[in-house]
């Protein structure tokens, strides 16, 4: 399926999409020392969140597709080297609104989840 959104996103911070299918995206990320916010190799959860985010917009995967509002919680720590994966589906469509769940795993444990409530506005948020 062909990518709509967010075409332009730096894929080495925000994740490489693996799948992108109807309502549905998996996204990887494999953590680098960019990410690092201590001595001790925690990965800022900055970038876990952008990875959930991602997918959650490829999940939609409409051209003006944006975050309204995300309610995450972050289970577990990652540290550099970790390779992420994000999986988003879409759960419920409401006119404009799309609320998109989204689970983030390192291999098969689980170290974020988050709701996300995007919205696909008729035109760029810019225009």
């Amino acid at each position: 399926m062909e990518i709509r959104t967010h075409r332009k996103i730096d894929k080495s911070l925000s994740g490489t999409p693996l799948e992108v299918s109807p309502k549905k995206a998996k996204v990887e990320l494999q953590t680098d020392p960019r990410m690092v916010a201590d001595e001790k190799g925690l990965i800022h959860g900055g970038f876990i969140f952008s990875l959930a985010d991602y997918s959650a917009m490829l999940a939609v995967n409409e051209e003006t597709v944006v975050l309204a509002k995300a309610e995450v919680k972050f289970l577990k720590p990652v540290v550099l080297g970790d390779k992420l994966l994000a999986e988003a589906e879409v759960k419920e469509v409401e006119g404009k609104k799309r609320k998109v769940k989204v689970e983030v795993k390192r291999g098969e444990e689980v170290v974020f989840t988050g709701e996300f409530l995007c919205v696909v506005p008729e035109k760029h948020v810019l225009d």
